[in-house]
């Protein structure tokens, strides 16, 4: 590749300066996923900076760009994505339950940060119950807690009992005794 052709040293630094100081890159890119409470939404950032200041834009996985949906889904001038509280009866997997990333640009180039999964836990009561099973007398039954799906990934058996009385801690279980 040539050189540019330059007529005075001030070109000279000024071609030179701008290929100096121009970057693009990540401020800390280990958020990898977002989980929080349907009752308080929540703020994530574009972990993304720059000299010239970047352009910041949040994409789905899928590579559809992200728009504002008012009063559910806003991204901020500083590259924020919001996501604002909601009821339960306004859950959407498009929003709520959806891999993110977002880029920075500036004449440096585009940068790409890694998938962040943005989860929402929806804050409703839920009842655990016990499925009912038939057995012969003298022959095992074996029972099933039942769990609401929408919050089965987090809650853990840790004990079964009858008539308020402890019959079987899940450690156990997990020893194998």
């Amino acid at each position: 590749m040539p050189w540019p052709d330059i007529t005075s040293p001030a070109e000279a630094c000024s071609v030179f300066s701008e290929d100096l100081h121009a970057s693009l890159y990540f401020v800390n890119a280990s958020l990898q996923e977002v989980v929080f409470a349907s009752t308080t939404g929540t703020l994530v950032p574009c972990p993304a900076a720059g000299i010239p200041p970047v352009t910041l834009r949040w994409y789905l996985a899928t590579g559809e760009e992200i728009y504002d949906v008012p009063g559910i889904r806003h991204v901020h001038p500083n590259g924020t994505l919001q996501i604002f509280p909601f009821p339960p009866s306004s859950f959407n997997n498009l929003i709520h339950d959806n891999t993110y990333y977002c880029t920075a640009e500036n004449p440096s180039g585009k940068i790409r940060s890694q998938d962040v999964h943005i989860k929402a836990v929806l804050r409703e009561p839920y009842t655990v119950r016990v499925e009912d099973q038939k057995a012969m007398r003298g022959n095992v039954a074996v029972f099933k807690c039942i769990i609401p799906s929408s919050v089965e990934a987090y809650i853990t058996v840790v004990s079964w009992e009858k008539d308020t009385v402890s019959l079987v801690s899940v450690e156990e279980y997990k020893n194998g005794d």
